[in-house]
């Protein structure tokens, strides 16, 4: 029993779904995103809900019954409010800031780090010690959090690095000084 899959997903009144054989498409005011779904999972819609059902108990169905409607509702919600990650530059002298639309990182490194934005995703810096990444696809949106997270991870003794917001970092105890 599919506990995910069960739960209707309710559609906002700026978001227009729409279902053409397996494929269905979600536009909203952030953009417009589209998901090819499997054959075994029924989709149905009345009014401003989507309910979602599968033909058979096969494993493979089952598994894809709560996964096809945690990706759906991700789209729903994307094209509707978006999603947000924000990190923490914790470090003498780690910094980021925007230049255009590019975001350069200066981490310790000799020379400044240069990422650029997939389609999609938006990087501001309110502060020279924070960042935010914004878009409408949670898995892009994630990947780059974890990407830009991979530069400088945050290490145990003093906690410099790049981290997510609100993480908790392990703090290891350096060393004693001998008696």
């Amino acid at each position: 029993m599919s506990r995910i899959g069960n739960n209707p997903i309710n559609i906002p009144d700026k978001v227009q779904v729409s279902l053409n054989g397996n494929t269905i498409s979600v536009k909203g005011p952030k953009g417009e995103m589209t998901f090819e779904k499997n054959d075994n999972i029924i989709l149905t819609q009345e009014d401003n809900t989507i309910k979602f059902s599968r033909e058979n108990n096969e494993k493979i169905t089952r598994s894809l019954h709560g996964t096809t409607r945690a990706v759906v509702d991700n789209m729903v919600t994307g094209v509707s409010t978006g999603f947000k990650k924000e990190l923490d530059i914790e470090g003498v002298g780690f910094k980021a800031e925007m230049k255009k639309d590019r975001l350069f990182l200066s981490l310790g490194y000799s020379h400044p780090i240069l990422v650029l934005p997939p389609d999609g995703v938006q990087f501001t810096t309110p502060t020279p010690t924070k960042i935010e990444i914004n878009g409408n696809n949670k898995q892009i949106v994630g990947e780059v959090a974890s990407k830009i997270r991979s530069l400088r991870k945050p290490e145990p003794y003093k906690g410099k690095g790049i981290r997510y917001s609100g993480e908790y970092i392990r703090r290891k105890a350096g060393k004693s000084a001998a008696k």
